[in-house]
């Protein structure tokens, strides 16, 4: 049994009781996370128009679209909820860079309504799925974003998927083998559309072709079972410049969600981002007023797919240094309406952008861990202010409180959801390990009534 094979037994040997109470409470916190997130984010543009075609698409009513008031398919409901999860750019970044929990989060969900499911089993294949996907990153050294080929979840998403669905179907290892090779051809998404409405389409793609696969799988569908180090696999066509065998291997030794574990977002934009934000902030401290500022210097590592000094919608604006900086420096707070094309084109987010230049200096170091981004200020005054950031809150190294993310999670699910309603939901997933199929399923029908 070759590499595909020695690690789907791994996965399959895996259970609840083998993940430990850290890995536990790490993976309630991502789902949590990705849920407030998908909520907040579930009648933004790109999932409205997802929703509308799945609707459109018809086929059996199986999982809630959440916020929609619908049932799909599993695959559509699994795609169109992943597809909320990303919107906003807001759900936990990964070591090395993914978005782990948009492709495994909506899948254990769907499949949960479906098949009536605990709270422990939608655990453990979320914690399957989490893992899967931050070992093939680590594996493939994939750390610095604009060293990367393709945008990860599109790959590493469709094998979390998959294995997620193969833990709730009850797949075997040969099962789950072939599951992973029929997700693995439907595998990729191109870095170009970043910073339109494709993106979060990545995320949805990836959860759909994953819960496919396995559900082909179930039926007796088949593919290459060593897909992984096949001639012209997964390896050699993504991970061409290097992949470590033994590190896809060293599964939960330990979880990766755990250590080096998830950083949660505070502001709902591209992870890069966050560095011009906190420095952003910190400039709108000392100015004492963005009126005041008469030049901007920003300098950050290469990373050109986030120079963006015009971004052509407010949803563009996520991946701009430039923007999130300005933003940052007028309003003294970054959110989720800092990204709506009202904001974008105002005024005062004109004028300021045209006083930005931005230098990306190729000695500064491109990964999450060990970047930084510096801002310059001159003002009215000639005076001269400066911030730096080496790591926004809640990123690896920067703790972030609980009292912090409870911030953000309240944010999010309120934007759809009555006070009482948030109370006896986030009650739901603070016990989530607990809940019998009646629980979760009174879970999801919180989750589905939002509006």
């Amino acid at each position: 049994m070759g590499l595909t094979g020695e690690l789907c037994k791994i996965i399959h040997a895996t259970r609840y009781e083998s993940l430990g109470a850290d890995c536990v409470a790490r993976v309630k916190q991502a789902i949590q996370d990705g849920i407030a997130v998908a909520l907040a984010g579930c009648r933004e543009q790109p999932v409205a128009i997802g929703a509308e075609h799945a609707k459109s698409l018809g086929g059996a009513p199986q999982a809630s679209v959440w916020g929609w008031g619908f049932k799909a398919s599993v695959v559509q409901a699994a795609n169109i909820n992943a597809m909320a999860t990303h919107v906003l750019d807001f759900e936990p970044m990964w070591s090395p860079p993914t978005h782990s929990v948009s492709p495994t989060v909506p899948v254990a969900f769907a499949l949960a309504e479906l098949h009536a499911a605990t709270g422990e089993q939608i655990i453990t294949a979320v914690a399957k799925g989490l893992e899967i996907q931050g070992r093939m990153q680590y594996a493939g050294n994939q750390y610095e974003p604009e060293h990367l080929k393709f945008h990860p979840p599109g790959v590493a998403g469709a094998f979390g998927s998959a294995i997620v669905a193969s833990e709730l179907l009850g797949l075997d290892v040969n099962g789950m083998r072939h599951a992973l090779g029929i997700a693995a051809s439907r595998a990729g998404s191109l870095l170009a559309n970043v910073g339109s409405m494709t993106k979060c389409s990545h995320c949805g793609g990836a959860a759909a072709a994953g819960l496919d696969a396995a559900l082909l799988a179930k039926r007796g569908f088949t593919a290459n079972p060593d897909v992984l180090e096949a001639h012209k696999g997964v390896i050699a066509t993504f991970y061409p410049d290097a992949f470590d065998e033994s590190r896809l291997l060293g599964w939960g030794k330990p979880y990766r969600v755990v250590d080096p574990g998830l950083a949660i977002k505070m502001f709902p934009s591209q992870y890069g981002t966050h560095y011009s934000i906190t420095a952003g902030l910190d400039i709108h401290r000392q100015a004492g007023g963005a009126a005041r500022i008469r030049q901007v210097r920003i300098v950050s590592p290469v990373m050109k797919y986030i120079d963006r000094p015009q971004p052509a919608t407010g949803l563009d604006g996520k991946f701009s240094l430039q923007y999130t900086a300005a933003a940052a420096m007028l309003d003294g707070k970054v959110g989720i309406d800092t990204f709506t094309d009202e904001r974008r084109f105002r005024p005062d987010m004109a004028d300021l952008l045209a006083k930005i230049t931005l230098t990306q200096d190729p000695s500064i170091v491109g990964d999450f861990h060990h970047m930084h981004v510096a801002i310059e200020a001159d003002l009215a005054d000639g005076s001269r202010v400066e911030a730096i950031c080496r790591g926004p809150k809640g990123s690896w190294g920067v703790p972030l409180a609980p009292s912090d993310h409870r911030v953000k999670l309240l944010d999010c699910f309120r934007r759809a959801l009555p006070a009482d309603k948030v109370d006896e939901l986030i009650g739901l997933f603070e016990r989530l390990e607990s809940l019998d199929p009646g629980g979760v399923a009174h879970l999801v029908a919180l989750i589905a009534s939002s509006t």
